[in-house]
């Protein structure tokens, strides 16, 4: 188990079922926690995770339950947003779990001017504490029902949920007029590309496929064109329903909290599997990343065609098999 929950619960912390368990990601044991335990992950990869091991995973929930568990996220809204959930929906005991880089020093510290405490538990660069739920205590950390962004419907704590992203507003403006009929936005987030493709009228189909069940979410708001198709996957493993033309994307390269180089490297073996063998990928990324070998091991023609100091964008074609 996390090395954390497992002190806390061998110092007398105590768990009634029905328990939640709030965005914890797959560096998280919950091993032993019984399996009927809710775990609520709104990202894909996480809620397979727990999922496979038998736990009743769910993108989000809202129904009543005993006792519930938050694992911090960095982003302090969510973070918030997430202990509000917890007391909203639990009746009994809200337990907190988090690292010093995520935030819990300061998170405990507000929690403590407005309920008792009990622990808290350092261990592991982190702590752990837990109180009794009081939903009016934390009336004022719900989640905003919706959060604006340049005219555009976000959330807390999906990616770029204060404005649009600089790498994606560089590879929309370096898109080709056309870019076929069919065509997949992977790592679609909350749709700025997507919307800015949709003004191209040749396009019979738009694929979006996102992880983040709250981004994509957020992406079926502000892209509502009935070409648009939404698909909460991993774009790594996605398999498309058709023959794609063009493949464009800004993808991620944290997973958790971890720099990650593999996980867009996964995502440019996903568009080159996807992709007709003329197809085309139109892909922007921080200029620091390692991309370009596995562009041109899967992919005849490899160009850079803009950039600036922060970002690089690629087009390639002509996907290997």
């Amino acid at each position: 188990m996390s090395p954390r929950l497992s002190l806390a619960l061998e110092s007398g912390l105590t768990l009634s079922q029905p328990v939640s368990v709030l965005a914890p990601t797959s560096d998280h044991d919950l091993s032993e926690l019984p399996r009927e335990t809710q775990v609520v992950q709104p990202f894909k990869p996480f809620h397979d995770h727990f999922e496979a091991q038998g736990f009743a995973a769910t993108p989000a929930a809202d129904d009543p339950c005993q006792d519930a568990i938050v694992f911090l996220p960095r982003a302090k809204a969510l973070a918030r947003a997430l202990v509000h959930q917890a007391c909203h929906r639990a009746s009994g005991t809200v337990v907190v779990d988090g690292a010093k880089t995520d935030g819990v020093d300061s998170l405990l510290k507000d929690i403590r001017k407005r309920v008792p405490v009990e622990g808290p538990i350092a261990k592991a660069h982190g702590k752990i504490f837990w109180f009794q739920s009081d939903p009016a205590a934390f009336s004022d950390w719900a989640a905003a029902e919706t959060q604006q962004a340049d005219g555009f419907q976000t959330a807390p704590g999906v990616f770029s949920a204060d404005g649009i992203d600089p790498a994606s507003a560089l590879l929309l403006k370096a898109l080709p007029i056309k870019l076929g009929s069919r065509v997949a936005d992977l790592g679609a987030g909350w749709g700025y590309l997507s919307a800015g493709l949709l003004k191209d009228d040749s396009i019979r189909a738009l694929h979006l496929v996102e992880a983040d069940h709250t981004a994509l979410d957020c992406a079926r708001a502000n892209v509502t064109d009935s070409r648009a198709q939404f698909y909460w996957a991993d774009a790594v493993t996605w398999n498309a329903p058709e023959p794609i033309d063009t493949v464009i994307m800004n993808p991620p390269f944290h997973t958790s909290r971890s720099a990650d180089p593999a996980l867009g490297q996964g995502f440019i073996s996903a568009a080159a599997r996807n992709l007709v063998r003329s197809g085309h990928l139109w892909m922007v990324a921080n200029r620091h990343l390692p991309y370009e070998a596995t562009l041109s091991d899967m992919f005849a023609q490899v160009d850079e065609v803009a950039g600036d100091n922060r970002f690089k964008v690629f087009h390639a074609s002509r996907p290997r098999r």
